[in-house]
């Protein structure tokens, strides 16, 4: 897991996307314009929560979030996503 100095406030959390599907299960190469953005990634850092919702997640756990969720972010060469925690749909075990 990946380190970095940024520190997200209130409810939100940092995530490392996963990288994108490069082949189909039978096998089929998909081009670089034909894939698609993935909607799984992996917690880097989060927020201390807010009073009323506190947070869930923590950095580690990988996660599921909405196709159009978040705010891209770019940091010493690396992608990362910044969204809310509400954004998460699913912690995967």
């Amino acid at each position: 897991m990946s380190k970095i100095n940024i520190t997200p406030l209130a409810d939100r959390v940092i995530i490392k996307q996963a990288a994108a599907e490069t082949t189909t299960a039978s096998g089929i190469i998909i081009p670089d314009t034909a894939q698609e953005k993935p909607q799984k990634g992996i917690v880097i850092a989060c927020g201390k929560g807010t009073k009323d919702n506190p947070i869930t997640v923590k950095a580690g756990d990988t996660v599921l979030y909405g196709k159009y969720a978040g705010t891209e972010l770019k940091h010493e060469g690396e992608d990362y996503l910044i969204m809310r925690e509400a954004d998460i749909l699913a912690i995967i075990k």
